[in-house]
């Protein structure tokens, strides 16, 4: 019931191509390949290469591994490593195709008020705790809140909970940058939801990269089928189209020539 019911919740709300052999899977996806436009970009070729139509919901890695889990779709295109991992080896999806990446990085005002800037992650992390400097977390148990929480222990200090400095957001990557804007904080964003949230911010924008280049920093996003043992109605082989197309070397091209304002937002990782 649950997986008709997001059924149709998707194809109201979501993008929607012809699909020429009247074929069509449910993806769950994370809100940085959404908010960037790298599905509408990417999906229509899928589209036009295979008949295969996708209706895709996004929400953070967590969310999405958790609809995998629960069998309400048949693919997942996902950025936690290490949580995608356990997801496999517990039965839940089939395999992991890694195929692009971009990175992270920790934006802030101007102003600099911890004095972060060109610092490294475990550097960074403990002067804006040190400082009271607010720092606002995505919170929602996306990839990016997960990555956040491992640089944190990376920093040898404890994930901050209460603090009155550092605040939850549970919203998507561009609601947390808005309200890191807003209330002149830091975060820690994928580059490529930066990009697009900067286009928007005009010539002055709120925000500056002010922490990137770390190796600790990658973002590495994967397609994961999920298992037709666990979810007998997951499509596996749709799934596995997608996940063999995402890695051709047409494709891989297409990612790297994916651009806003002349930057490039992800990079072609395929192995």
């Amino acid at each position: 019931m649950a997986r008709t019911v997001l059924a149709l919740i998707l194809t109201l709300l979501c993008w929607a191509a012809p699909a020429a052999a009247g074929q069509s899977m449910l993806m769950a996806t994370t809100t940085s390949t959404e908010a960037t436009g790298m599905l509408d970009y990417l999906m229509p070729m899928f589209t036009k290469d295979t008949g295969i139509e996708v209706k895709w919901t996004a929400v953070g890695t967590g969310k999405a591994l958790k609809m995998g889990e629960s069998c309400d779709v048949d693919v997942l295109m996902v950025h936690a490593p290490a949580a995608e991992k356990k997801f496999v080896d517990a039965g839940f999806g089939t395999g992991r195709t890694e195929f692009m990446y971009n990175d992270f990085v920790i934006v802030g005002p101007k102003a600099d008020p911890a004095k972060v800037k060109g610092d490294s992650v475990t550097k960074a992390l403990p002067a804006i705790a040190k400082a009271k400097a607010t720092f606002v977390s995505r919170g929602d148990d996306s990839g990016t809140d997960k990555a956040e929480k491992r640089l944190w222990k990376d920093a040898e200090m404890p994930v901050p909970d209460k603090e009155a400095w550092y605040l939850q957001a549970g919203q998507g990557m561009m609601q947390t940058l808005n309200m890191a804007a807003e209330r002149g904080g830091y975060t820690l964003t994928d580059r490529g939801t930066y990009i697009k949230w900067e286009s928007k911010a005009g010539a002055n924008p709120a925000l500056v990269i002010l922490v990137e280049g770390d190796s600790v920093l990658r973002n590495q996003y994967s397609v994961i089928p999920v298992n037709p043992a666990h979810c007998p109605k997951a499509q596996k082989e749709l799934a596995d189209k997608l996940a063999n197309w995402v890695a051709t070397p047409k494709i891989q091209k297409a990612i790297a020539d994916f651009k806003l304002e002349g930057k490039q937002l992800f990079y072609p990782d395929a192995k």
